[in-house]
């Protein structure tokens, strides 16, 4: 039991540096190279913060435990709306969004509805993950076009301003952040995984509710992080890109890229409550977007509450089954 919670904490300690070390790297090495903020934003930052929901959900699947590798990624997405943004929310209230939010949330409903639709059926299968990889590409190229024909929309430029605020002035630190985060991801998510699964199998809980819990919080550090920062200097658009960006990210990128290494068969609990929760808080977010000038911090404490409640349902209905 103790080398198993050891490995847990070992597996998020080197997720959370690793995240953040090839971020960093990634974005001053494509600075220097003359890449633009956008692209860096869409892309690197967007990828760089979802890795490790990637090499754990991989691993997972690799390691015979599909349901690990799907839990990570609905829970992951449910944890930044109601989780993320909710205590974000608390710290600073999230207001005076760009229109590109709205937008952005709108793309991520589309996606996780189609996430929900797909585990309808009994497996995720790998013609599935292709598509959802051809969707991503769509989507990249689309949002590249659309903001650099739209001189008022940042919302991925202002993803990688957020990281300036550790300036890397030795040339030789970026790659060397790079190269050491990814090291850190790999070998975090191996340990994470092993640790996770011996601790649901010995205490007899769903290998579901430890993906959809442990593993997805696990997984978000990264987002968390910046969502926390970026409260606190109250950049709105920087908290709503990030969450809305990785819940794209997780489905589109993280479950394609799984699905097509490994097939994941479907649990019957995620057809029945967690996709559904998980279409909720996408839905809520959006509506919250659409009707409301600002998400304050009693929306946070709701958020926090409905999150909290989630989790309650998960180990008991979890263990009694």
């Amino acid at each position: 039991m103790l080398p198993d919670l050891v490995l847990v904490v070992a597996g998020l300690f080197l997720l959370f540096i690793g995240g953040e070390g090839l971020v960093r790297g990634s974005v001053a090495i494509a600075e220097r190279l003359g890449i633009s903020k956008l692209l860096i934003g869409l892309v690197i930052v967007g990828f760089g913060t979802s890795t490790p929901e990637l090499l754990v959900s991989v691993n997972a699947a690799l390691d015979g435990a599909p349901e690990i590798a799907l839990g990570n990624v609905v829970g992951s997405n449910i944890a930044n709306v109601l989780l993320i943004v909710g205590i974000a929310a608390v710290i600073a209230p999230i207001a005076n969004w760009e229109r590109t939010a709205v937008r952005e949330a709108v793309i991520a409903s589309l996606v996780t509805l189609a996430a929900f639709a797909l585990v309808q059926g009994a497996v995720i299968t790998r013609l599935e993950g292709g598509a959802m990889l051809v969707v991503l590409a769509g989507y990249l190229g689309a949002s590249y076009w659309l903001e650099r024909r739209d001189r008022k929309a940042k919302a991925f430029q202002h993803q990688t301003d957020e990281l300036k605020d550790i300036p890397l002035t030795r040339p030789w630190l970026a790659p060397v952040l790079a190269i050491g985060g990814i090291a850190a991801l790999v070998f975090g998510a191996d340990l994470l995984v092993e640790g996770a699964v011996n601790i649901a199998r010995d205490f007899g809980v769903p290998d579901a509710v430890i993906g959809l819990s442990l593993v997805a919080i696990g997984t978000s550090l990264p987002e968390l992080a910046t969502a926390v920062v970026a409260a606190v200097r109250r950049h709105s658009d920087v908290v709503l890109g990030n969450v809305i960006g990785s819940n794209i990210f997780n489905i589109l990128a993280i479950l394609g890229v799984t699905v097509l290494i490994h097939p994941i068969e479907v649990a019957a609990r995620f057809r029945q409550i967690d996709a559904p929760v998980m279409l909720g808080a996408a839905l809520l977010l959006l509506t919250l977007l659409f009707a409301a000038k600002s998400i304050g911090r009693i929306w946070g404490v709701l958020m926090l509450a409905l999150y909290a409640a989630y989790m309650i349902f998960l180990f008991s209905n979890g263990l009694s089954a």
